[in-house]
């Protein structure tokens, strides 16, 4: 048997390894750039869930309509506050809080829920992130609709800081997309997590001011309570939406923990995907 020479033998493939800062980064950067994709997904999401429905996704906002004001009705009349001056703060608290609850609840699923897309399209992992951020960002336009209406029918002031509502959202978006991204790896590899969230979601909405008045409790002297609400982190999330809306004067403090939470998020979620990103596909 004739030896074969060294030099003739082909040389080995470099080892690459998936779990690299750069791979993590090129999968968020390769999600943005595939942005016709995502979009398109998320409006089909839409479509799919009210088709054959004569007013389509108009219900996303008549649902949140009656619920607003059903509840807006019930506390106010429980906590004794002008009707005027709670069924707003009602309302953006609960438009709010659907954004955040959709992004955390659906954020535990959204890779389970796409397992055929994920085996079949090979598509970086952060398109199905920004495929359910963009959702329910369509689905917090829809329901900017009630503030308008309320808007009207109160005759609410609009202030100048209105625009800062802006950059909120934005950053409600930015938040979305750690949470959708920490809890949707973790999720795939411990299918016991998603109910655990939904249950911890369902106590924090009563836990966190949206139907009941953190400010209003203070001026009665409760300050516990008032304090309490300040340790809840989802709080400061709402606020920094709520008070431009509502012409509040913003507070730099709710600024500050929701950006203190976004770069927190963010460095755990990027561990996570540089660890984990390329084992998705084999969890779903």
């Amino acid at each position: 048997m004739q030896a074969t020479s060294t030099l003739e033998r082909p040389a080995a493939p470099p080892e690459t390894s998936s779990r690299t800062w750069r791979k993590a980064f090129k999968d968020i950067s390769d999600g943005f750039r595939q942005r016709q994709l995502w979009a398109h997904l998320g409006w089909q999401d839409i479509k799919q869930r009210y088709r054959r429905s004569v007013i389509g996704p108009l219900w996303i906002t008549i649902s949140m309509g009656v619920t607003v004001t059903a509840l807006g009705i019930l506390y106010s009349a429980l906590f004794g506050m002008p009707l005027h001056e709670h069924l707003p703060y009602v309302a953006v608290g609960f438009i709010v809080w659907n954004f955040i609850s959709g992004c955390v609840t659906e954020g535990t699923e959204v890779f389970i829920a796409n397992e055929g897309l994920i085996k079949q399209l090979p598509a970086p992992v952060s398109v199905h992130i920004l495929r359910l951020v963009w959702r329910q960002t369509l689905f917090l336009a829809h329901n900017l609709v009630i503030y308008f209406i309320v808007l009207a029918i109160f005759q609410m002031p609009v202030k100048w800081t209105v625009i800062t509502v802006f950059p909120a959202i934005a950053l409600l978006m930015v938040n979305g997309v750690w949470v959708a991204l920490l809890f949707g790896v973790a999720s795939t590899r411990f299918r016991d997590i998603p109910p655990v969230i939904q249950s911890f979601i369902t106590l924090a909405m009563f836990m966190t001011p949206i139907m009941w008045n953190a400010e209003s409790i203070a001026k009665k002297g409760l300050g516990f309570q008032a304090n309490f609400a300040d340790l809840n982190p989802l709080y400061h999330y709402i606020e920094i939406v709520r008070d431009p809306l509502l012409g509040d004067e913003q507070l730099l403090y709710h600024w500050l923990i929701v950006l203190g939470f976004t770069a927190v998020g963010w460095l755990l979620a990027l561990v996570i995907l540089r660890n984990y990103r390329a084992r998705v596909a084999y969890w779903v």
